[in-house]
């Protein structure tokens, strides 16, 4: 793919090898459990999230792999590894506009061209894998296609304000990217970089606009059928 919008995220532009391109989306397996988790219940998932981990574990969704689920509303990232236990939580920065689908073509643009409407990140489930980009070292590819990936913080436009965002208590501060999400340095090389196996990572987006029988259709079918309730927007 000719990329010129890796600048996306990372200010910068070019094209990964073609070893970089989609890979398969790996097999279902027998029903498993997410582990219990620690006592420090502060850093687990609730909510959609947390319910979206089990339904993971146990319908083996990740295909026995890690995982990590972004939720944009609370402009956090919970990774997991691929029995499902929590290995990792931070805050993160998500694209400037509420939206779950990239727009058409978005990632061959180049920055200039990229309409505040457009700069959105999308919702659904992601075969993620570690590359190279141009001039900015390695990410995490989470849609290629689009030029959508994770990656430390960005600072090269201080009128942004990205290190003081992110430290925000309010989600609405988290929207500042051109839809790439950008998460601590050091979860990004500790956990991102350091848990992910050679197949990478599953990335799940939680929608922010769509509701979540659109984007999971099975998960939230399950999770109605379960709750008795309507699903999460």
């Amino acid at each position: 793919m000719a990329f010129v919008a890796v600048a996306l995220c990372l200010a910068a532009a070019g094209a990964a090898p073609p070893a970089l391109a989609r890979r398969s989306r790996p097999p279902t397996g027998a029903e498993r459990k997410r582990p219990d988790p620690p006592a420090d219940r502060a850093q687990q998932p609730s909510g959609a999230a947390a319910r979206l981990a089990d339904w993971i574990i146990a319908s083996d969704d990740n295909g026995r792999l890690p995982f990590m689920i972004v939720d944009k509303l609370a402009a956090d990232v919970f990774a997991f590894d691929a029995q499902g236990a929590v290995v990792g939580h931070a805050p993160a920065l998500v694209g400037l506009t509420p939206g779950d689908d990239s727009a058409p073509g978005v990632g061959d643009l180049p920055l200039s061209a990229i309409a505040p409407a457009e700069r959105t990140t999308p919702a659904g489930r992601f075969v993620a894998f570690l590359g190279p980009s141009d001039g900015e070292g390695t990410v995490l590819w989470v849609d290629y296609p689009d030029a959508i990936s994770m990656h430390p913080v960005i600072t090269t436009n201080p009128k942004e304000h990205r290190l003081q965002r992110i430290r925000s208590a309010t989600p609405e501060d988290h929207r500042i990217s051109f839809g790439c999400i950008n998460v601590p340095a050091a979860f990004f090389h500790e956990v991102v970089v350091k848990d992910a196996v050679s197949s990478g990572w599953i990335v799940y987006v939680l929608p922010d606009t769509k509701p979540l029988t659109d984007v999971f259709p099975t998960f939230a079918a399950l999770d109605v059928s379960r709750s008795g309730a309507k699903a999460d927007p």
